[in-house]
């Protein structure tokens, strides 16, 4: 075997993709040690996206000082990989964990996201992927948009930055004052979800428990949303309750849509775009993905399938190294993976076996190697 890649998303709670790689990466060379092992370690769009790009590719991590959840003056970060793309997870500077105790989404705002756009425009970027997830916000991606220029304006033309609790007070947006620094760059939105902008399974209902919105809180942003997106559609022109995972990232997904013809895309379809996968694939012998567990969720198009259905138009190998199978997988062998195995070694419970994850990692790798180097001999 000469070529082996490395593609494993995390297992939530257990072991992150960088993690793994290096796992997997020691079991393979362990029997073959001549192999060229590329390792692509993915990110989930949330904290540690922009690592996860910089580990895979390269590039360089640039600091910039912008406005964080509650509009004080932070240093936050983004990536720069391939020379001229910008990573931006929003989780840098709009992050649940940035709010510690003090969670409201009725107060947060995307706004530094925005000044990360801008500082990357203005240092040469020619394409800019922005990772949603663990946002600590639900400001349709007002913020963001007010920090780049574009004017939020309410029925007495008083202009202001919208929030969770006054999305309701925009009367007018105007696209035009949007800043012309960022004219011509292509900018990719990773969601994997495909939650609506508003209404039962929109960003307040579903996302906004977990950022602190009680009942009442919760009826007020859906309120704010559902009026949002009628101004955006009437002055935009875009309708974003129309589109899928425009509801991601407390709406988010919607307002990089409107606001700066942003392209949703599946998170693992933006990683394989930009880490020139397909070409990765031309001599490739066998590739290793793997998830915390694979089940009919999965066929969605998560990491294990987004990979497969690649590998699979070029006839390599691809082998899911996972932790849980569920019965319901049947479908993934039809779209390309070839095998899946589980690290689960000993019949125990979840609360002791991801404290020997790494090791049943390790070991599972190890028995699948030895299997293929047999293999190899007999032919």
């Amino acid at each position: 075997m000469k070529r082996v890649v490395l593609i494993p998303d995390s297992f939530k709670g257990t072991m992150s993709s960088q993690q793994i790689c290096s796992i997997m990466e020691r079991a393979v060379k362990a029997h073959y040690p001549e192999a060229v092992v590329t390792s692509i370690p993915v990110a989930d769009g949330g904290e540690g996206s922009v690592d996860a790009f910089l580990t895979a590719l390269g590039g360089e991590r640039r600091h910039a000082v912008v406005h964080g959840p509650y509009g004080e003056e932070m240093e936050s970060f983004y990536g720069v990989v391939n020379g001229k793309t910008a990573i931006i997870e929003m989780a840098a500077c709009a992050g649940l964990p940035l709010v510690g105790d003090r969670l409201d989404p009725s107060l947060t705002t995307t706004y530094g996201v925005g000044e990360l756009m801008l500082d990357a425009a203005r240092r040469g970027a020619e394409h800019i992927i922005v990772a949603l997830g663990g946002s600590a916000t639900n400001d349709g991606g007002c913020g963001a948009a007010a920090a780049c220029g574009i004017g939020f304006y309410d029925a007495s033309g008083r202009q202001f930055v919208p929030t969770g609790s006054t999305l309701k007070d925009v009367a007018r947006i105007d696209l035009s004052s949007r800043s012309p620094e960022l004219e011509g760059i292509d900018i990719t939105v990773m969601c994997d979800i495909d939650n609506p902008f508003w209404g039962p399974t929109g960003a307040a209902h579903i996302f906004g428990p977990q950022k602190g919105a009680d009942s009442e809180m919760v009826a007020l942003l859906d309120e704010g949303m559902q009026s949002l997106a009628a101004v955006i559609r009437r002055d935009t022109g875009v309708d974003v309750q129309a589109i899928a995972g425009s509801g991601a990232a407390g709406g988010m997904g919607g307002g990089m849509a409107a606001f700066f013809s942003g392209c949703l895309q599946m998170g693992i379809e933006t990683v394989l775009d930009t880490v020139h996968f397909d070409s990765l694939l031309t001599d490739c012998d066998l590739v290793l993905t793997g998830e915390g567990k694979i089940d009919g969720q999965s066929l969605r198009g998560k990491v294990v399938i987004g990979v497969a259905r690649r590998t699979q138009a070029y006839h390599v190998p691809t082998i899911a190294i996972v932790g849980d199978i569920a019965d319901d997988i049947e479908g993934v062998y039809e779209m390309g993976v070839s095998a899946i195995f589980s690290i689960n070694r000993l019949a125990i419970p979840f609360v002791e076996a991801k404290k020997r994850a790494a090791l049943d990692m390790e070991k599972t790798v190890d028995n699948l190697m030895r299997f293929i180097k047999r293999m190899d001999r007999c032919t």
